[in-house]
């Protein structure tokens, strides 16, 4: 007999509903949502590989505790009272010792990140992070100086628009399900899409425009779009002079930024950028400059971002059907928003933050997230003190920050990391101690508050009992909790519990989730009057081009643009991205993902791999300031030719990952760790490096 659970899948970060089929406590089948508009059953192979995910023999399966060298892989298993009072008593020993400032939280954003923060409240410590500031922090950013605002609260209305521009974000490999159908269905009906990359993907192929830009000149580009907009009065006038600050001197900076100076530093023709402004022009307000997801490319990475919004606020895009709208949530649907465990009383941190957000290191970069990017500088030299002990849930610094061997290097001064994964990941393996959580499938999790024009709930809920000795992330750290004696901070037992905590005053019942998986706060679309209802957080109640936050800050709101140099000879610009079954350093050893694409290889321009004597499919050596490695050349016209381009999170070293191990190159081991100061991402497209055949 076969049961339907409805769920939210947890194979990549954007957690799309679900509906499984399970029978005999297995999963016979997964499909997107039937019931949810725009997902109607659909799943990407990602979403489908979860059942080789629960079913993978080479998960973690038990806890288990070092005992040899860390990254020896020796380790006996321990049950899970021995594991938690393992950790509990070194964790005590080091609190005593230098106190809870010296204790650092590190996880990829999840559904109970709301608690792993009151778990650190409740230690004393300061020190939670997110990986945010490595995906988007710069975005999070530029959106706060412009809106006051950030990212999260903004979204696309992709089913309406009528010309999209995206740079770089390469959203038919990166497989937002709702996202995707509607642009689709948009571009049947006759919406334009301009894709602007150094690399042709799989984006670049179904788009109307495509431009290999230069590496690293995208904001040359987007000045110039500024200055024909601004000189032919393209911009939709009544918006901007109702909502926006500082339009005459943005007029003056871009003023020198014309067409043809940025078809020199670009490669693109002056009369194709003249071009595109038209044709947005033509289709405003329901058009849309993509202001990305990822946004850790270039020092300057604040700026090009903020360029980006700054076009669509010359559109009038923003709050515009088929341009960018502001998410709306329960509140704007007449309810009482979910409650947090961080709401609860806490005694005040006074302590400064490991990793200097906020600080004097990135004075306006969002503190709720972090930036684990200084983690590795913060250990090795101590500032502003010692930092001790690292736990970590599903997060992998060791392929995510960049400079992967002083990472390690800094791992051995810590006394204890503790892992809570459901694979043996890199960092697991210079574990201290591995806690073994129960995958999505198997768990519930806390109720996910989906804000939008239509704000909505959905809830995860498990779909079979664990196959093996595993937890839930969020009862493991209410049992470390307990016997740490914080236990009474996260006052729950159960996933039940922690619903009805949610839950409380919102008018909504767990029960209202069983016949759909969702609960739909508003039946139509949200929209706010923009004429006087644009609910902005800056000082000034605008968008400010002229920003107070970057102002005040010693920040100026619009420097002058630095040309981007040349590499020749064997030199070129690392670019790194994704593609479509994997999902950043998580699904390489998945075992039905892993045959889809086993290993990166190198992507380098025909022209000059001719000139290097580099053969396609032949191996070379990539060699950078901070490392090196040997992978398999792509020769091809679809990159430019001063970049060569990677696939992230292979390179895998750990040897029960037997699928992953020892496939492809790192390139976390090859990137610097350089940060954009002002927005506060890492530099993952500026690394310069050499190619040659391998020996």
């Amino acid at each position: 007999m076969s049961n339907e659970v409805f769920s939210l899948c947890f194979m990549c970060t954007v957690r799309c509903p679900i509906r499984v089929e399970t029978g005999e406590n297995r999963v016979r089948w997964i499909e997107g949502n039937p019931h949810v508009p725009g997902i109607e059953g659909a799943l990407c192979a990602k979403g489908s590989a979860g059942t080789a995910l629960l079913e993978d023999t080479e998960r973690l399966r038990y806890p288990v505790i070092r005992t040899g060298p860390r990254g020896s892989g020796q380790w006996k298993r321990a049950s899970w009272d021995e594991a938690l009072d393992f950790v509990a008593g070194r964790l005590k020993e080091i609190i005593a010792k230098h106190g809870a400032r010296s204790v650092i939280f590190g996880e990829r954003t999840n559904l109970n990140t709301h608690i792993s923060k009151a778990f650190m409240k409740a230690l004393g410590s300061p020190n939670h992070f997110t990986h945010d500031a490595l995906c988007k922090g710069s975005v999070n950013t530029a959106f706060r100086t412009l809106t006051g605002l950030n990212d999260t609260q903004f979204g696309v209305d992709y089913a309406n628009t009528r010309h999209i521009v995206l740079y770089g974000r390469n959203i038919f490999e990166s497989l937002e399900i709702k996202p995707i159908n509607n642009l689709l269905s948009a571009m049947e009906k006759g919406a334009k899409l301009t894709y602007i990359d150094p690399r042709a993907t799989i984006t670049a192929s179904k788009a109307d425009r495509y431009w290999m830009i230069r590496p690293g000149t995208d904001i040359a580009l987007n000045y110039a779009l500024m200055h024909v907009i601004i000189k032919e009065k393209l911009y939709d006038e009544s918006f901007v002079q109702r909502w926006v600050l500082g339009l005459p001197e943005l007029q003056a900076f871009v003023e020198p930024c014309t067409p043809g100076w940025a078809e020199a530093e670009t490669g693109i023709p002056a009369g194709e950028i003249v071009t595109l402004a038209r044709e947005m022009s033509a289709k405003k307000p329901s058009v849309v400059f993509h202001y990305g997801y990822r946004g850790t490319h270039h020092e300057d990475e604040i700026y090009f971002r903020r360029s980006i919004i700054i076009l669509n606020a010359l559109m009038g895009s923003i709050e515009a059907k088929g341009g960018l709208f502001f998410k709306k949530g329960m509140a704007a649907a007449g309810r009482k928003d979910l409650r947090k465990y961080t709401e609860l009383e806490f005694p005040k941190i006074t302590e400064p933050r490991f990793d200097g957000s906020g600080l004097a290191k990135f004075p306006i970069a969002d503190s709720a997230n972090g930036n684990p990017q200084a983690l590795a500088e913060a250990i090795l030299n101590e500032d502003p003190y010692p930092v001790k002990a690292f736990i970590v849930n599903r997060f992998e610094p060791l392929q995510s920050i960049p400079d992967t061997r002083a990472t390690l290097k800094a791992f051995e001064k810590l006394d204890l990391i503790v892992t809570i994964d459901i694979n043996f990941s890199e960092i697991a393996w210079q574990s201290d101690v591995v806690l073994p959580e129960s995958v999505y499938l198997e768990r519930g999790d806390s109720i996910q508050a989906a804000s939008g024009l239509k704000p909505q709930l959905y809830i995860r809920k498990p779909a079979v009992s664990p196959i093996y000795d595993t937890k839930p992330g969020w009862l493991i750290l209410k049992e470390l909790a307990s016997k740490l004696g914080t236990g009474k901070s996260l006052p729950y037992e159960s996933i039940e519990d922690i619903w009805k905590f949610q839950l409380e005053g919102t008018g909504v019942a767990v029960e209202d989730f069983d016949k759909t998986g969702f609960v739909q706060l508003s039946e139509k679309p949200i929209w706010w009057d923009r004429k006087d209802g644009l609910k902005l957080k800056t000082p000034s109640g605008r968008i400010e081009f002229v920003s107070s936050l970057l102002e005040k800050s010693g920040f100026p709101s619009f420097p002058p643009y630095v040309p981007v140099p040349r590499p020749e000879g064997n030199r070129f610009k690392l670019l790194i991205g994704r593609s479509a079954p994997h999902t950043h350093v998580s699904t390489q050893n998945n075992m039905y993902l892993s045959e889809l694409v086993p290993e990166n290889v190198l992507w380098i321009n025909t022209a000059r791999a001719e000139k290097l004597g580099i053969l396609d499919g032949a191996r070379v050596e990539i060699v950078s300031p901070v490392g090196s490695g040997q992978l398999k050349a792509k020769v091809t016209d679809f990159i430019h030719p001063e970049a060569v381009f990677m696939l992230h999170g292979f390179g895998k070293t750990v040897p029960v990952q037997t699928r992953a191990n020892a496939r492809g190159v790192s390139d976390a081991a090859l990137l610097e760790n350089i940060s954009d100061k002002v927005g506060g991402s890492p530099v993952y497209d500026s690394t310069m490096v050499s190619v040659r055949p391998a020996a």
